[in-house]
């Protein structure tokens, strides 16, 4: 029995030895610390998961746990810690190192984060969050060139505002403006009411020097928050960097009110107001920033600058030793302003300045040189003399200067005999012997007048302008072209705005035109020279726009004959004025007829000037006309411009280039017409045929305010003839119409049907391959009879 005894006992013991290994092996703890944590007991729920992961060190699970629980009590540094060592017993868990990496940036453990997050992404190639807090740790410690490549990589998996901001943010922080506007500008395509993010865009706009762009996006973030302090901001240096004050001024005392203790508003509004030389004003908001702040230097040296400049030097000294006192700056900056502190507080205890003479005129940048009307014998000179002191004598070319009684700045004139002078000389002593003495060039300028040109709305040659709308106020678009800056533009009594540091400026105004038949553009440039040009109003197209279903319809005729190298035509000029006097019954608002083009005018005309017409002008329906020669050469139609060369097809213009220009305005119109009466200018326009026109119906809305873009070409390959059956039954359909409109398609058959007979041309009616069409028409719309 005995030894049976041993035997069971030998039996026995491995089992008792599994069954506790078990025990001890269980994840009871564990359990009991889950069930503690979803109690909310989160210290109890830590002990438990230690006490099991002392059991068995490498259960991965008790390490997320336990990470979590110290997460929720704030205990970020373990927390972050153990998701850490949870990636040493499961390394291909792409979310504990995410996690780890989270709290590591909440930390500002950035080096340690991107560590972590580098794991995620390596394991999880699309892990959109762990590269968003890359990017972050990278911003954070101003790699901004790693942050553009987690940027790219999250712009690889997602699209959307926020990831087209931060991309735009770190191009920003890398110089690139450009780069950072473009994804800005993504981003508010997706999100346009995105405040924060039109403030970047008009914020890195202003860096990148585009101030006209960046005030409007400051307008746009102003529309979405009308309190945004930031867009303030921005506009604020927009508008300084226009030297437009008054408006700076205006915004930074915007913020002022909504942040009434900004020191840094009111630090800046007095710069403002010093550069734009309100001293006074300038002084009072220096003083705000010292009661606010009085250990700042800066607000000191500032407003000694502007006690000097209204002459309480008593003042400026006391300003000027107190920034001393308080700089301890050693940039070489800061050294500049103490030179420069040092150096008044010298000059306001012993004058020894020599005058300043400053001669009034415009346009001339350079100090040693006055303008003088070419030719002129004689010219009056005027200015001011600056001089701390009183003036002792005062001399141009030998004759003296006398001050124009009760001036306050040694204000003058003088009138010289400068007749075959290329200088005159300048001697001026204060009352302390400071003597000035120097030459200045005599600048002779031109007399030219300026050119005036409207764009809106569109002038006739003769300068008559066909109003389409009653309107008592008239929106008034031009260009002023000259040689030199301008300095005044006026429609008849109101300033218009333009760029004034621009050569040959747009302008526009909006004037009141009610009981008028004209007004007046006048211009005059730096130098003096005067130019008028009156406008006639003419009302008579009011009747033509009203009921026309079709909108304001322009066409444009391109008549060229007179060819250098290629045989002139008689045709077009006859063929033109038939379509004219046809299109006399219809309700067209404007017709502009181009005659005799280069290839140069019509690429320009196309791509620009036409397309600014047609924006500026709120044209709906277009139709554009070309008589002459054309060509078809390798699959590609060309119309032939008059200075073209035989056999040199690079001179001849590219029916593709037509198409490119007609794209860029074809968001402004609604209907385009193409008819081309050229000579073998082949089926480029009509790749997508239209199957046999079908008769439109003028009352069919669908047919009006779809879009079309159709072309009727009359001629495949045939040579040009001077007498043109299309041109002849085109004018005659119009001129013969009983009906109150006649569709294109109606036209289109009748000629068809006509060229048919005279075997020589083959008219083509198609869609313009390319061009939005929405399977609208082109209606003719006759004019109301008498």
């Amino acid at each position: 029995m005995g030894k049976i005894r041993f035997n069971q006992t030998l039996i026995f013991t491995p089992m008792l030895l599994v069954l506790f290994s078990l025990i001890q092996c269980s994840p009871k703890m564990y359990n009991t610390g889950k069930d503690f944590a979803a109690a909310g007991n989160y210290q109890d729920a830590i002990e438990q998961f230690t006490k099991q992961i002392e059991l068995k060190p490498e259960f991965t699970d008790a390490y997320i746990a336990r990470a979590q629980a110290y997460e929720k009590t704030g205990n970020l540094t373990e927390a972050a810690n153990d998701y850490k060592r949870a990636t040493t017993f499961d390394a291909k868990n792409a979310s504990n190192f995410y996690n780890a990496g989270r709290l590591y940036f909440d930390l500002k453990d950035y080096n340690e984060a991107i560590t972590m997050l580098s794991r995620a992404t390596t394991l999880d190639k699309k892990h959109v969050n762990a590269y968003k807090l890359k990017l972050k740790s990278y911003i954070e410690l101003k790699d901004y060139e790693k942050a553009l490549k987690e940027s790219d990589a999250i712009l690889a998996l997602e699209q959307n505002p926020q990831n087209y901001f931060w991309h735009a943010y770190v191009h920003e922080k890398l110089g690139n403006y450009n780069q950072s506007e473009t994804y800005l500008r993504k981003s508010l395509d997706k999100s346009p009411n995105a405040l924060e993010t039109n403030i970047a865009l008009a914020d890195v706009l202003y860096k990148a020097k585009k101030y006209d762009q960046s005030l409007e996006s400051c307008n746009k973030a102003l529309q979405i928050d009308s309190k945004s302090t930031e867009a303030m901001w921005i506009r604020s240096k927009v508008y300084r960097e226009k030297i437009d004050y008054t408006k700076a001024i205006e915004d930074l005392s915007r913020i002022i009110y909504f942040s009434p203790d900004n020191e840094d508003a009111f630090y800046n509004r007095g710069l403002y107001n010093q550069e734009y030389t309100k001293y006074q004003d300038a002084i009072n908001d220096f003083s705000k920033v010292i009661s606010l702040n009085s250990k700042n230097s800066l607000a000191y040296f500032n407003r000694a600058k502007s006690y000097e400049q209204i002459t309480q030097y008593s003042n400026a000294i006391a300003d000027y030793k107190t920034y001393s006192l308080l700089t301890d700056d050693n940039s070489a900056e800061a050294k500049a302003r103490m030179e420069e502190a040092d150096k008044r507080l010298y000059e306001l205890n012993r004058e020894t300045v020599k005058p300043a003479i400053v001669f009034n005129q415009s346009g001339q940048s350079d100090p040693t040189k006055i303008n003088v009307i070419e030719n002129a014998t004689t010219a009056t000179f005027k200015g001011q003399i600056n001089d701390q002191s009183k003036i002792k004598y005062a001399k141009i070319d030998d004759v003296e200067v006398t001050f124009i009684e009760g001036s306050l700045n040694n204000e003058f004139e003088v009138t010289l005999d400068v007749a075959g002078k290329e200088s005159v000389s300048v001697a001026v002593s204060d009352i302390y012997n400071n003597i000035l003495a120097a030459n200045y060039t005599l600048n002779r300028t031109e007399i030219n007048p300026p050119q005036i040109a409207l764009i809106a709305p569109f002038a006739s040659t003769s300068g008559e302008i066909y109003l389409s709308t009653d309107n008592r106020k008239l929106y008034v678009e031009g260009r002023v072209s000259d040689d030199n800056f301008i300095k005044t533009i006026m429609v008849d009594d109101m300033t218009a705005s333009y760029p004034v540091s621009s050569k040959n400026p747009e302008f526009f105004a909006t004037i009141d035109i009610a009981n008028k038949t004209k007004f007046v553009v006048k211009a005059e440039d730096i130098y003096g020279n005067i130019a008028e040009q009156e406008f006639k109003i003419n009302r008579e197209a009011l009747e033509i726009s009203q009921d026309n279903p079709m909108g304001k319809t322009w066409v444009i005729f391109i008549e060229n004959s007179n060819y250098e190298t290629f045989a002139s035509l008689n045709g077009p000029i006859k063929d033109v004025s038939m379509m004219k006097a046809a299109l006399a019954n219809y309700k067209v608002h404007n017709i502009i007829h181009k005659k005799d083009m280069t290839k140069e005018q019509m690429e320009k005309f196309f791509s620009i000037e036409l397309r600014d017409l047609v924006r500026s002008n709120q044209v709906n329906s277009l139709l554009v006309w070309y008589a002459g020669h054309g060509k078809y050469i390798n699959q590609i139609g060309y119309w032939v411009p008059i200075d073209a060369k035989r056999d040199d097809e690079f001179t001849y213009f590219n029916i593709h280039t037509l198409k490119a220009a007609l794209q860029s305005y074809s968001q402004f119109v609604t209907h385009t017409l193409v008819i081309t009466d050229a000579c073998e200018s082949g089926p480029t326009f009509y790749q997508a045929m239209r199957s046999t026109p079908q008769e439109r119906d003028c009352g069919n809305w669908e047919a009006t305010k779809f879009k079309s873009s159709q072309v009727f070409s009359s001629a495949g390959y045939e040579l040009a003839v001077d007498n043109s059956q299309f041109t002849r039954t085109f004018a005659n359909a119009l001129s013969n119409n009983p009906n109150a409109c006649l569709p294109i398609e109606n036209i289109v058959s009748k000629v068809t049907v006509a060229v048919a007979k005279s075997g020589t041309q083959k008219p083509q009616f198609g869609k313009i391959d390319g061009l939005a069409d929405e399977g609208g028409t082109f209606f003719f719309i006759a004019k109301d009879k008498q």
